[in-house]
C-alpha cells in the first residue's frame, strides 16, 4: 500500500511501487486529465507536477512519489490556482489548442515555469522556449504557446 498525496488529498493505492504515477493517476484514481503520450519521457503529455516541479509521469514509480505533493491538471486549472488560471486563460486567448491532445502537459510544465520565476518577472522568448522545450505538440502550436505563456506572465506581473 502507497500514499499519495494528490490534488490535496491523500489517496492509498495498492499499486506495485515500481507502477508509474500516470498509471496510478489514470487507472486507480480515475484522474484522466494526464495523457499517456510516448512512455519514454519525450513528449511532455503526462506531466504532472511533484512537490511543484514538472516531471514525466509516464516514467516516474509511485515509489518516488510516497509523501510528496502530486498536482495534476485537474487542480490546476478551473480551481483556486491563480498561475493555473492565467495559463488557462491565455491558452484560450491565443486559441492554443487545434488536436488538444498534448495540452494538459504543456499547461503543466507552462504552470511549473511561471511558478518558479521571481514574482513579477517577464520571462524571455528564449526562456520561454527553453522551458517548453520537452513538451511536444504535433500539431505545431509552438508560437502560440510561446505568445500565451508570456501573455500569462504579463497577467501575473
Amino acid at each position: 500500500m502507497t500514499t499519495l498525496h494528490v490534488n490535496g488529498r491523500d489517496q492509498a493505492l495498492e499499486a506495485d511501487p515500481g507502477t508509474p504515477i500516470l498509471w496510478a493517476l489514470r487507472d486507480d484514481l480515475g484522474l484522466t486529465g494526464t495523457k499517456f503520450g510516448c512512455g519514454a519521457a519525450l513528449c511532455g503529455a503526462c506531466t504532472v507536477h511533484l512537490d511543484g516541479q514538472a516531471i514525466r509521469s509516464c516514467v516516474t514509480p509511485v515509489s518516488a512519489a510516497a509523501g510528496r505533493r502530486v498536482t495534476t491538471i485537474e487542480a490546476v486549472t478551473g480551481g483556486s490556482d491563480r498561475v493555473g488560471n492565467a495559463v488557462h486563460a491565455a491558452w484560450v486567448k491565443h486559441d492554443v489548442a487545434q488536436c488538444g491532445y498534448c495540452q494538459s502537459g504543456q499547461i503543466m510544465s507552462a504552470t511549473a515555469f511561471l511558478k518558479s520565476l521571481p514574482k513579477g518577472k517577464q520571462p524571455s522568448a528564449a526562456e520561454i522556449d527553453a522551458a517548453m522545450a520537452g513538451n511536444i505538440c504535433r500539431c505545431g502550436t509552438y508560437a502560440r504557446i510561446r505568445a500565451a505563456v508570456a501573455d500569462a506572465a504579463r497577467a501575473l506581473a
